[in-house]
């Protein structure tokens, strides 16, 4: 399931304290931060898109691939559901689960191109 990578367990507990870092900033009252509308979904976006090619380094079947991309999407649009619901000073926002699903998807993209073995090149 996991590619022969140098230190695999690592790479997989790195990926998984992303999702969770990815997790609490979502659900933490924002920073006061004064930028432009919407502006946020290149955020969500980039964030995704950095988790679904953070899974293409480390996962080699195309199952695991597909669980990740699905765990993933649904991450993306859960949180949004438990931003409306959990939070009083954060919403739901269905743009903000579709940059984030997006992002998904161009991030997997990543499987077709000569960068999803970036990390085996690091194997020496």
């Amino acid at each position: 399931m996991l590619k022969p990578l140098r230190f695999p367990r690592f790479w997989l507990g790195l990926w998984w304290l992303a999702i969770a870092l990815t997790i609490t900033v979502c659900l933490i009252p924002p920073p006061p931060l004064d930028l432009p509308p919407n502006s946020d979904k290149v955020e969500h976006f980039l964030a995704y898109f950095l988790l679904a090619g953070s899974a293409v380094q480390i996962y080699r079947t195309r199952a695991a691939l597909l669980w990740a991309c699905v765990g993933l999407v649904g991450l993306g649009v859960g949180i949004e559901f438990l931003q409306g619901a959990l939070t009083v000073n954060r919403m739901a926002d269905p743009m903000d689960a579709l940059a984030n699903s997006m992002g998904v998807l161009a991030g997997m993209a990543l499987v077709f191109t000569p960068l999803r073995d970036v990390l085996l090149r690091l194997k020496g």
